[in-house]
């Protein structure tokens, strides 16, 4: 499914009658009062990022959850843009099990796009929106200490990949976070983190989503993807996986690439204290209001059970 054009949304939202625009508000009540005051960490990427229609649908998804009482929490990728910025000094980038291998020049290059232009673009559009966002990286309050990670080979074992600086989450010390919560703010967090040294690391956002999540006790952690959710091999959506069918998928191929640390970043939340953990459609315009506020669900729930 792609994108509806925004005007084309417009006009619909425009012909609904006033009486079932009411009965559409009073039918999301039930979902505002369970959630009111919870946390809810988004993780944002794929075409949710590029689409300027979606971009705007969802710097609007998450002002009106702030403004029903909802705590979003939003952790942005940005591969398109730093794919972009290295081709523009003629670098290419590789990937090993769906890490990003970080050299020292291609590690100033994601530093440049993640916390400079993806993330005041984030921060610009729900600040548009209405809403009162603030930018931080895994330095700001020391929000997220890191070490190099140290990437064994998924089929030997005895094999160890250098995947240069990418980090591996050694700690979240979520005060500053919470500062902002309790102040209206709307935190924006770029997957970056450093070491004791003081190094910089570069950290997957599905990896840094769902430990934040963890940490904050979320009631729900949502990814926003350019799938539908999670397939099976012949392409039909899974909407609903325990811990045992996620391992089966891993074991027969079918999770592979990309998806391997956001599924596997997904099960550990939902494991570890995340009541819900949905993969869902970011091409579907206002996907994350449809799935916290009615019962149509937009792609995968992950359960530990």
């Amino acid at each position: 499914m792609t994108a509806a054009p925004s005007d084309n949304v417009s006009d619909s939202v425009a012909s609904i009658a006033p009486r079932d625009k009411a009965e559409i508000l009073a039918q999301a009540l039930p979902y505002i009062r369970k959630f009111h005051g919870k946390t809810i960490v988004i993780k944002y990427g794929g075409n949710a990022m590029t689409d300027p229609a979606l971009q705007q649908d969802f710097a609007e998804d998450v002002v009106l959850l702030k403004l029903v009482g909802m705590n979003p929490v939003v952790v942005h990728g940005g591969g398109p843009q730093i794919e972009d910025a290295l081709a523009k000094i003629g670098k290419k980038g590789t990937f090993i099990q769906g890490m990003r291998v970080t050299d020292a020049e291609t590690m100033e290059v994601v530093e440049w796009v993640l916390a400079g232009q993806v993330q005041q673009d984030i921060v610009g559009l729900i600040n548009v929106a209405g809403g009162k966002a603030v930018g931080l990286t895994g330095r700001d309050g020391g929000l997220i200490r890191a070490k190099k990670l140290v990437m064994t080979d998924r089929d030997d074992p005895s094999k160890i990949h250098d995947v240069g600086q990418v980090g591996e989450i050694e700690s979240i010390d979520p005060s500053v976070v919470t500062a902002l919560q309790d102040d209206q703010f709307i935190p924006v967090i770029s997957p970056l983190g450093f070491g004791a040294d003081n190094e910089n690391y570069n950290i997957n956002a599905d990896v840094v989503a769902g430990k934040l999540a963890e940490v904050l006790r979320a009631e729900k952690l949502m990814m926003l993807t350019n799938t539908p959710g999670v397939l099976d091999k012949s392409g039909q959506l899974l909407t609903d996986l325990s811990a045992r069918e996620i391992d089966e998928l891993f074991a027969d191929g079918t999770i592979s690439g990309g998806m391997l640390p956001k599924i596997q970043s997904a099960l550990d939340a939902a494991k570890n204290g995340v009541n819900t953990v949905h993969i869902i459609d970011g091409r579907v315009p206002h996907a994350m209001l449809l799935e916290v506020l009615t019962e149509q669900a937009f792609g995968t729930m992950i359960r530990s059970r």
